[in-house]
C-alpha cells in the first residue's frame, strides 16, 4: 500500500477525551501547540496549504501487547486535514463526506482506495478496543522541560 500523507487516526474508545489539553495546565499546552505552529511556518504540516488558523493535532502510537498509548508528536494542521484525521467524529457531526473528499484530494487516491484505508483504520480500532486499559506514555514531553 502506498504511504499516505493524510491518515485516518481512529482512537480506541478507552482513550477518547485523553488529550494534552485536558491533562496539562493551560500554559503548558499553549507552549506545546505554539511550538507546533512555529515549526509549521504558517502551513499545514500534512497538506502544505498556507493557513491563517492552524490546529494542534496529537500523534499517538499504540502498543497493544503492553497496553501503552504513546505520544509521538504534536503537529499543526489545517481544519480540513484535522477533520479527515478524526473521520469518526466527522461522520458523527455530518461532515464525513467532506472529510472523505479531502482525504482523496490530499492523497491523490480513488474512492475505493480511501474506503480500503478507512476499513483498515476501523479494523485497527476494533482490535485496539480489545485492550482493557491503556497506560499513557508522555515521555515525548520531556523535550519541552529540557528547553
Amino acid at each position: 500500500m502506498k504511504e499516505r500523507k493524510l491518515k485516518f487516526e481512529l482512537v480506541p474508545d478507552g482513550c477518547w477525551r485523553v488529550n494534552l489539553r485536558s491533562i496539562l495546565k493551560p500554559a503548558a499546552w499553549d507552549y506545546i501547540r505554539k511550538d507546533a505552529y512555529a515549526r509549521a511556518g504558517g502551513k499545514c504540516m500534512i497538506c502544505g496549504e498556507k493557513c491563517n488558523r492552524l490546529e494542534a493535532h496529537e500523534r499517538w502510537e499504540y502498543d497493544e501487547a503492553r497496553g501503552i498509548q504513546k505520544l509521538t508528536d504534536v503537529v499543526a494542521v489545517c481544519k480540513r486535514c484535522h477533520t479527515a484525521i478524526h473521520i469518526g467524529r466527522a461522520q458523527l457531526v455530518g461532515k464525513g463526506e467532506q472529510a472523505e473528499d479531502w482525504y482523496m484530494k490530499v492523497n491523490g487516491c480513488t474512492y475505493a482506495e480511501m474506503r480500503a484505508d478507512l476499513g483498515k483504520a476501523n479494523e485497527e480500532q476494533r482490535r485496539r478496543n480489545l485492550v482493557p486499559e491503556w497506560k499513557l506514555d508522555l515521555s515525548f514531553l520531556k523535550k519541552y522541560s529540557e528547553s
